[in-house]
């Protein structure tokens, strides 16, 4: 008797859709091929983890087996300046200044639900680097966004996927310093897009104009970033490369 595929959802902001980062969902559908997986792209650009919620119910409505969760880049960058206070909350209709306290609340909220309302294996992932400058506002802040995600896997009991420091022991082992310093606003990503979808340059080559390891603007992921990701939760689902 066939067996149903397990279904897995990836819920995400634009480092999971995959549109103007590189698509790590789709090197997760490759690296199951020819096994019973099924993968959904539930991945929004820009959104916060207070965004994510607010679609929270058709997560739980496709009755997933498993579920990987990779929010708070957004929520992170948000708070790193006024500027980007301002931006982010007219972009995505924030009801509350963006803080390090509500991200844990909304992100504690999206795990409870999902432990309590699904029957899914949940893996958490942190934060990819903010920036590749290491010691940089921007690196400190994603870590420190990421210790609440850790914190929220440990007290909820779901898998820890260590995104923040594998990318980061990455960039201290190699030695890193990027050919460009992080911006606030949206000057680099929007730089980017218009190279990638208007002049058909790949990400890499995007990432490698610029002297970065890991990211094509500081935030999106290039190849090697998303590789990284798709790794962790290869791992979890137990599908190597």
């Amino acid at each position: 008797m066939a067996t149903s595929p397990t279904r897995v959802v990836c819920f995400g902001d634009s480092i999971t859709r995959g549109q103007v980062s590189a698509d790590y969902v789709k090197m997760l559908r490759s690296r199951a091929e020819g096994r019973p997986f099924t993968f959904a792209n539930v991945g929004v650009n820009g959104d916060l983890a207070y965004n994510a919620l607010q679609r929270l119910d058709s997560v739980i409505e496709r009755r997933p087996d498993v579920v990987t969760v990779l929010l708070g880049t957004n929520d992170a960058n948000a708070s790193l300046t006024e500027k980007n206070v301002r931006m982010m909350t007219r972009m995505k209709k924030l009801p509350v200044r963006p803080t390090i306290d509500w991200y844990e609340e909304n992100l504690t909220t999206i795990v409870s639900r999902l432990t309590r309302e699904t029957t899914a294996s949940v893996g958490l992932l942190s934060l990819p680097v903010l920036g590749e400058e290491l010691g940089s506002e921007s690196v400190l802040r994603s870590a420190r966004y990421s210790a609440v995600v850790k914190r929220i896997a440990e007290t909820h009991g779901v898998t820890y996927l260590p995104l923040n420091e594998r990318q980061t022991a990455h960039l201290k082992e190699g030695g890193h310093r990027p050919g460009i310093r992080f911006q606030d606003g949206r000057p680099l990503s929007a730089r980017a897009a218009m190279q990638h979808f208007m002049l058909g340059r790949s990400f890499d080559a995007i990432s490698r104009s610029r002297g970065l390891e890991l990211t094509t603007d500081m935030i999106h992921q290039n190849t090697r970033g998303a590789t990284m990701i798709a790794e962790l939760v290869g791992d979890f689902l137990g599908i190597g490369s």
